[in-house]
């Protein structure tokens, strides 16, 4: 396999639009219900997301193809934790690539990038996304309730 790259999202145009709505959809198969609501949803909430938190939005590349990304959001307002945190809105890797260490390098970039600015992380993920859960436990994520079929994990940053 080629070199993975993490950059951060310079722009976005149709292309990349595209691109990203793309490895969004793939990421989800099998786990539609936390992804799936289909390709208008995600080109609206990527658009959200970038409007949200530009400077914290990073991409993997393989032969300059986007295989992931990751929305870093330094400036959210939690009202679980009464105050600014660091919030992952989006975290997502083609589904064909998985596997790789190209999500863990994604969350490195991004908790890199987040401690400058919070001492505390959030991010919400899918109950049956066993695979995301464990990857955030790795990092020090911890569960911190619950809500419809959604998960809270916040990890500190002492």
């Amino acid at each position: 396999m080629s070199k993975i790259k993490i950059e951060r999202l310079k722009s976005l145009d149709e292309k990349t639009l595209n691109e990203l709505i793309r490895v969004y959809m793939e990421g989800y198969k099998g786990l539609e219900e936390y992804g799936g609501e289909g390709e208008d949803y995600a080109r609206n909430y990527i658009l959200w997301c970038w409007k949200k938190a530009p400077d914290g939005f990073f991409v993997a590349k393989i032969d300059n193809r986007i295989v992931g990304f990751i929305v870093c959001d330094r400036d959210w307002f939690s009202k679980y934790e009464g105050k600014i945190v660091g919030a992952i809105h989006e975290f997502v890797v083609d589904k064909s690539y998985q596997g790789k260490g190209i999500g863990r390098k994604l969350l490195i970039t991004c908790l890199d990038f987040l401690k400058k600015y919070n001492d505390a992380i959030e991010l919400w993920v899918g109950e049956k996304n066993y695979g995301a859960m464990k990857l955030y436990e790795k990092f020090g994520f911890k569960k911190g309730g619950k809500s419809g079929i959604w998960i809270r994990m916040v990890k500190q940053n002492l």
